[in-house]
């Protein structure tokens, strides 16, 4: 079965939250590991569905992985402008890597994007360390946007990408 692209239902938010916990602690996302606050935010996928679209990445009826597509004016855009759609906690799981639901989720929020009047780009934050997600942007036409890097708490500095449309 070819893998499925859509918006993450309740069944889904504790599996795409420990996908995506996992995903930030096994890779060295996450300072303080297991006891870093971010954690917790990581997994309320119930919390980012009330404020935006969470989108999964499905095969066979196994969530492989998911990401966070903000709106202009959601509340968890944190640097996206009037004009902008943003989109956060791309994360899949080990086990799926590879696979094409990196790249596959990433084109969703294009779409979706895309399909909003009035957007006239996609923004999104990102470690230095998530190398394997700076190649899916570059990939789909991303640019660095170093003059909007930000730093959401003290030493951790992300740098930021933009797509036009």
């Amino acid at each position: 079965m070819d893998m499925v692209i859509r918006t993450a239902v309740p069944a889904d938010y504790e599996t795409l939250g420990e996908i995506t916990a996992q995903a930030y602690l096994a890779d060295g996302h996450l300072d303080f590991n297991e006891d870093n606050a971010y954690l917790n935010v990581l997994r309320d996928v119930a919390g980012r569905a009330a404020l935006a679209e969470v989108l999964v990445a499905e095969r066979d009826g196994q969530v492989l992985g998911g990401v966070t597509f903000a709106a202009p004016g959601s509340p968890l855009a944190d640097i996206a402008g009037p004009d902008e759609a943003e989109f956060r906690m791309l994360a899949v799981a080990h086990a799926a890597r590879g696979q094409g639901a990196g790249e596959a989720l990433v084109r969703a929020c294009i779409e979706r994007a895309r399909a909003v009047e009035g957007v006239t780009g996609v923004v999104l934050s990102t470690q230095r360390s998530m190398a394997g997600a700076h190649r899916i942007y570059a990939r789909l036409g991303f640019v660095r946007t170093p003059e909007r890097d930000w730093a959401p708490i003290e030493g951790l500095t992300l740098l930021t990408y933009r797509l036009k449309l």
